[in-house]
């Protein structure tokens, strides 16, 4: 198990509201949701109302895209107060974000934008990752993002940077393997090398999603099916976790169809999984 003692959800899928009815009536048979973090903060009424419904049926996890841990804008107290209570409201088992920045000068480009990958930037964002798990009380989960662009006056590979971020602020990890062959489509590295520097005992949570592949360049766009090297990734960061396992989210953000259609994309990781764990025992 993870240093954490957080627990292995299962295999579950990101909560959407074009399947908020079906989930309410239907009670599908599915391990867990992630929530959106933003999408019920700062809200009263019917959001909030099928957050509590879902999370008095399902675990629940909680992942931001605002928290903007890189940013040197002071971090936002305000935010924070409303990221706990949803999180002590709904229950969530974790609270997740991105290895990021946001926003500056009080401005939010709603992007997951790069961070430059120096000794100046890790010192920052280590004090931050502490100042935030202070405050929730919890370790914050940090995702690797999806990245286009590089920054000149990077000294450490995007990989060492998680890493050393992870072992300095004692914080946990949710690993993207999407993200992790985006990026190394667009950068040229082998992800195999990636998967190497990730300290696994630290790993709560895996992503996978699908992307988009303009020949040049990939986007992540969440735009499923997620394409079989992706699914691989997967099955062997899964296996690098230990025996418990981790905890699978699919994330489907756009063009998402049915929901059965979702879950059913969510559990083909139950296959490559075995087949990773096959491969393991062989060698």
């Amino acid at each position: 198990m993870n240093r954490f003692s957080l627990p292995n959800l299962g295999i579950g899928v990101g909560l959407r509201t074009v399947h908020y009815a079906h989930i309410l009536e239907a009670k599908p048979d599915v391990d867990w949701f992630e929530i959106l973090s933003e999408n019920y903060m700062e809200t009263k009424g019917r959001p909030l109302d099928f957050v509590d419904a879902v999370a008095g049926r399902y675990p629940v996890a909680m992942h931001g895209v605002s928290l903007s841990i890189g940013s040197t804008d002071p971090l936002d107290r305000d935010y924070l107060r409303d990221l706990r209570a949803l999180r002590d409201r709904i229950g969530a088992r974790w609270v997740s974000d991105h290895l990021c920045w946001t926003g500056a000068a009080g401005k939010n480009t709603h992007d997951l934008l790069p961070m430059p990958f120096t000794k100046e930037a890790l010192n920052h964002v280590v004090d931050r990752v502490r100042a935030v798990q202070d405050f929730l009380g919890a370790p914050l989960a940090l995702e690797n993002p999806s990245s286009y662009l590089e920054f000149e006056q990077s000294t450490m590979t995007e990989w060492d940077f998680l890493a050393e971020v992870a072992e300095r602020a004692d914080c946990a990890l949710l690993l993207d393997v999407n993200n992790v062959y985006v990026s190394s489509y667009n950068h040229g590295f082998d992800p195999a090398n990636y998967l190497a520097a990730v300290p696994f005992d630290r790993v709560v949570q895996l992503h996978v999603s699908g992307h988009t592949s303009y020949e040049t360049h990939i986007v992540d766009t969440h735009i499923g099916p997620v394409i079989d090297p992706v699914w691989e990734l997967l099955g062997e960061a899964y296996v690098r976790s230990g025996s418990d396992g981790v905890s699978v989210l699919l994330e489907w953000d756009a063009e998402i169809p049915t929901f059965e259609e979702t879950h059913a994309e969510a559990l083909r990781a139950r296959s490559f999984i075995e087949q990773a764990r096959g491969k393991k025992a062989v060698a």
